[in-house]
């Protein structure tokens, strides 16, 4: 199903510090490495200006990982990749203790967690052991070694990618570390005119290791990240949006398809999406628009269907869309 994200909207440059301006521009840049994917990208973008993690999901040759890094790339920060493989250590992902023989001391050693976007690759292929090492950084925003807080870099994503039909020698991530990412995004297979742009650029010598040859270059950074949350943080939520935002989440919990339904979190999660989205668009309130624009890839990985729903081939995303037809909004 092709991701329900909507592709960035159009965003007035009032102003030429306007950090809106830097940030709607990654959508260009980015798209001279990565066709299509326009909402992926704009999730993305979303998780940043609210401090949140993305899970990616899709078949492998999506162009997950070229999208992580070229994002990376469009907006000057640092980012690490790890493959996650069944024998991965916590270690391994969040560094550890080394012995010096020099000094006869041990020292901390960091580990690829500390940059600004870790792409996660296969995070189900790696035991829950290895996957909860993530859970502090992500909420947290620290690990702690040997007793000891280490933080960790600002801004800090993790945008962890999925193979959502191959289950053989994976490990489905827990309850408590899907409700730790901001977002589910869904990367869909190209269609054909997408899928013909790819193989004109490889045929013409696109190299997807070399991003600099392909023309993209920073067009934002952490300052017009940091700007956007502040002014995001002032954006009008109307008491109207609040409750409508509540009732959708308590509707998922009554609906008879799901054993778990959305919880306060995802409800705080969708307020923080809404307000993101809504002020990409060049508003200083929130709409009801706004919250269905948003209510797929924020809530779909938050609530759990019903083993006979699952038979009958009900979908998470089928649950969510009769939520939305049959909560009234506001006016």
């Amino acid at each position: 199903m092709t991701e329900q994200v909507s592709t960035t909207p159009a965003a007035p440059t009032d102003r030429p510090d306007d950090p809106r301006a830097a940030l709607t521009a990654l959508r260009a840049e980015i798209a001279k490495a990565v066709v299509g994917q326009d909402a992926a990208v704009t999730g993305l973008v979303v998780a940043l200006l609210c401090g949140g993690h993305v899970l990616l999901e899709g078949v492998p040759g999506v162009a997950k990982t070229l999208l992580v890094r070229t994002l990376s790339t469009a907006l000057s920060l640092e980012t690490k990749r790890i493959q996650f493989t069944p024998d991965l250590m916590p270690g391994d992902v969040t560094g550890s203790l080394v012995y010096d023989a020099r000094t006869a001391e041990f020292s901390f050693q960091p580990g690829p967690v500390f940059t600004n976007l870790l792409l996660a690759d296969e995070i189900n292929r790696t035991p829950p052991k290895t996957q909860s090492s993530l859970l502090e950084a992500m909420e947290e925003r620290q690990v702690t070694v040997d007793g000891e807080a280490r933080p960790l870099p600002v801004p800090f994503l993790v945008a962890a990618t999925q193979n959502p039909v191959e289950y053989e020698g994976t490990y489905p991530l827990p309850e408590a570390q899907l409700d730790r990412f901001l977002l589910k995004l869904i990367l869909p297979l190209p269609d054909r005119d997408q899928e013909f742009q790819v193989l004109s650029r490889h045929a013409a010598g696109f190299d997807p290791r070399d991003l600099t040859a392909a023309g993209v270059r920073p067009v934002a950074g952490p300052a017009d990240l940091a700007a956007a949350r502040d002014r995001i943080a002032k954006l009008t939520v109307s008491p109207e949006v609040l409750a409508y935002i509540v009732d959708i989440c308590r509707a998922t919990r009554q609906s008879p398809s799901l054993s778990i339904g959305v919880s306060p979190r995802g409800a705080t999660a969708l307020l923080n999406t809404s307000r993101a989205w809504a002020w990409l668009a060049g508003r200083d309130y929130v709409t009801p628009d706004d919250v269905k624009a948003l209510a797929l890839p924020t809530l779909r990985h938050r609530i759990q269907l019903r083993a006979e729903a699952e038979m009958e081939g009900v979908t998470a995303d089928s649950v969510i869309q009769a939520v939305l037809a049959q909560t009234p909004a506001p006016r």
